[in-house]
């Protein structure tokens, strides 16, 4: 997860704006400022492709006689703004223990210091119904943001929904409807970049973005990619070491613990947003930014070839394919059915064609474990008379 590799990915997933990650600490700037050439317009570029300064800080705190912990991004237009902030907060806490420091914190004064710094920062709550560290995390949040940044709130207006929740999810809460929700990949490694992604119509431009989901404009921020929400580590309630995996309405018989264990249940995202919603599931409020629910390519051709993700045949056929219609984004979202179906061998084309109407089965992620997602059935996998599952 260097700079150029991140560049290199990018250029691969169809991606021409990356966030830095990792402001914070010392020798990751050092790198963002020797290889990162300014454009004059509050982002950065190496090789074509654009990076906004972005870090992301895990406050753990007590506040009125409960701990809190809670993960914020921090986007930045300059490396000087980016350098007070690091002053500020190192005299907080230790920036070098690791990318994403974990400070005593109060997530409302991080909030205070960084709009103090640079009223053009954006603070946005990161993957905020995830159980264990998010603003309405059912183990470490808050119930109403309010209660949280207090008041700095009016200056946050954008949240981060997480693999585990899509827009729809968050539709359910009326007091969610003035912020923009934007959806990140969260990426590990350079290959899993843009699981998650969102999608503007507008100059290459800090202020120009920033202003963009400020205001919900439909015709500058036109839709996010999503995970099916189910794949997320944490959609479901459920408890790992037993291998218990529970529906809301089955914790709830359970008394939210643990059928074989006894012990309390991790009570996932889905569980978490029906607490907490005042509509019901399947409204749409009015200015809605769209969204659209995506496999990656990779986990579509392991699918087909039943194999891992991680294999030389999965890498071998994703570079064939990209090789001949270009981005993963483009094959996922634009490229004709029609001309998939040409090119690409039949059971991938028609995998590609099921995720884009959405006719996938996943089986929920629950305390940590992904979901499982599958395109075909069992019945659906076995061979017939030779199939040739190679491109032609």
């Amino acid at each position: 997860m260097d700079i150029e590799h991140i560049a290199q990915w990018a250029k691969l997933k169809g991606i021409g704006l990356m966030g830095t990650g990792d402001f914070t600490h010392h020798l990751w700037l050092e790198e963002l400022k020797a290889k990162l050439e300014p454009t004059g317009r509050g982002l950065f570029v190496h090789k074509e492709v654009y990076f906004i300064l972005s870090a992301e800080i895990s406050s753990i705190y007590s506040k009125n006689n409960r701990t809190y912990r809670i993960h914020n991004l921090i986007l930045a237009p300059s490396f000087k703004t980016v350098d007070a902030i690091n002053r500020a907060l190192g005299a907080v806490g230790n920036l070098s223990s690791d990318g994403r420091p974990i400070l005593g914190l109060d997530a409302s004064e991080l909030a205070r210091i960084v709009f103090d710094i640079d009223e053009n920062c954006m603070l946005i709550p990161g993957h905020i119904w995830t159980p264990w560290f998010s603003l309405f995390g059912s183990m470490s949040g808050f119930d109403r943001i309010e209660d949280c940044f207090e008041r700095s709130t009016s200056k946050i207006f954008a949240l981060e929904t997480g693999l585990s929740s899509d827009p729809a999810m968050n539709w359910r809460l009326s007091a969610l409807d003035r912020f923009s929700l934007i959806s990140n990949s969260d990426s590990h490694s350079p290959s899993k970049i843009g699981r998650e992604a969102n999608v503007f119509d507008c100059d290459m431009d800090y202020m120009v973005i920033r202003e963009a989901l400020r205001a919900k404009d439909k015709k500058k921020f036109l839709y996010t990619i999503e995970f099916f929400p189910e794949e997320g580590k944490y959609h479901y309630d459920g408890h790992r070491l037993c291998g218990m995996s529970l529906s809301p309405e089955e914790s709830k018989k359970l008394g939210n613990r643990c059928p074989k264990c006894g012990k309390p249940l991790t009570i996932g995202v889905m569980n978490r947003v029906m607490q907490l919603a005042d509509r019901k599931e399947g409204f749409v409020p009015e200015g809605a930014i769209p969204f659209k629910s995506l496999v990656p390519l990779d986990e579509i051709i392991a699918d087909v070839k039943q194999v891992g993700k991680a294999s030389l045949t999965v890498e071998k056929e994703y570079r064939q394919i990209l090789a001949r219609f270009g981005t993963e984004f483009d094959i996922l979202t634009k490229v004709p059915q029609e001309e998939i179906d040409k090119s690409v061998n039949p059971k991938v084309a028609e995998a590609i064609a099921r995720v884009r109407a959405g006719r996938v089965k996943v089986e929920p992620g629950y305390d940590g474990e992904y979901g499982k997602v599958s395109i075909f059935g069992e019945d659906e996998h076995k061979p017939a008379g030779g199939e040739q599952l190679g491109l032609f």
